[in-house]
């Protein structure tokens, strides 16, 4: 009988597909509508018989509050934007790489695979890059009266109803340009100029409130708002589909750049499936199906030759030469970062 039963126990380990003897579930904790919720896991799945599980977060902030409230052992892979990964990283909250396990990350372009915030990739990998920056409805805007950040912060255009994005560094970044100064200035007398022109822009009628992209985006789509900051991937889907109804714009003051990444929490409970998948989503046909669907901008050089045409030539996915000038990567503050918070409670609370 135990002959048998060992019989058939090798028999099930040797077929493929089997959940509980490929690799088990990879859970991923990532930001809503990032990719295809419904395929690209199975498609991973198909390529590794390793099963995954989705959950959803609207920042960064309210991803890293998860991890620290006990999420380290609870999610295999994370997509943190560029900002918050010193934080991640200083506070132990990542595990190291094993490039061994990642063939592919020779497929990152050079300026994604040595980037400032961690230097040969040390816990990180690219995932997908973009702007933040203006959508709006064409019925109530026109293209020529969103050429400035003025058509939301200046009382004397009337922009109707719209949203401020609900992202402290990117809203108070957007905020410091529009009044001259550094997106990224811990100047005092700066800050509280920039608290002062969102609390009043805040309080105005036609303001909504704040709001993560991807909701600020569906209330535009709905014709809740006129307008909304929002990222331009959120954006470019509906606007590619829809250029007679919507627009999105990077505004004359500039904007952030940012970069995503994918990063292995220091607790993660799968880390041979979160390997896997990083570097499955480096394979060029799978992160220029990636790009495809969520219309941001890959890392991924050897994804290029399968992206659609029609968006390489897009410039709200690629930036042209003159709005990359005027776009700024969201700096690591230290203990500056204490002033940024403050600002925005102050932001938030009046």
């Amino acid at each position: 009988m135990k002959k048998l039963l060992f019989t058939v126990l090798a028999v099930l380990i040797l077929l493929p597909g089997m959940a509980w003897s490929d690799g088990g579930v990879l859970k991923i904790f990532t930001w809503s509508e990032y990719m295809d919720e419904e395929n690209m896991p199975k498609d991973f799945e198909k390529a590794t018989g390793i099963k995954v599980q989705l959950d959803m977060y609207e920042s960064n902030e309210e991803m890293m509050a998860k991890l620290q409230a006990g999420g380290l052992g609870q999610y295999d892979i994370i997509i943190p934007s560029d900002y918050i990964m010193p934080s991640l990283i200083n506070l132990k909250l990542l595990t190291p790489l094993d490039h061994s396990k990642i063939p592919n990350l020779k497929n990152l372009g050079h300026k994604f695979s040595n980037i400032s915030f961690d230097p040969g990739n040390k816990f990180s990998v690219g995932w997908q890059w973009g702007t933040v920056g203006l959508m709006y409805n064409k019925a109530k805007l026109k293209d020529s009266d969103v050429t400035s950040w003025a058509i939301l912060f200046d009382p004397a255009k009337n922009p109707g109803s719209f949203y401020l994005i609900d992202s402290v560094r990117e809203m108070l970044g957007i905020a410091l340009l529009y009044l001259g100064y550094d997106f990224n200035s811990v100047v005092p007398a700066e800050l509280k100029a920039a608290s002062d022109l969102l609390i009043d822009t805040k309080k105005r009628s036609g303001c909504l409130g704040f709001k993560g992209g991807v909701g600020g985006k569906n209330d535009v789509i709905s014709g809740v708002a006129n307008a909304a900051i929002v990222y331009n991937g959120d954006a470019i889907q509906t606007v590619s589909q829809e250029p007679e109804k919507f627009g999105f714009i990077v505004p004359d003051e500039g904007s952030e750049i940012w970069i995503d990444s994918m990063c292995i929490p220091a607790k993660a409970p799968n880390l041979d499936a979160a390997h896997k998948w990083i570097n499955w989503v480096l394979e060029p046909e799978v992160g220029a199906s990636l790009s495809n669907y969520n219309q941001y901008a890959t890392p991924n050089d050897a994804a290029v030759p399968f992206l659609t045409k029609e968006d390489l030539v897009n410039p709200g996915i690629w930036p042209t030469p003159e709005i990359m000038k005027t776009l700024n990567f969201v700096k690591d503050l230290g203990k500056d970062n204490n002033m940024i918070d403050q600002t925005w409670t102050r932001v938030k609370s009046h």
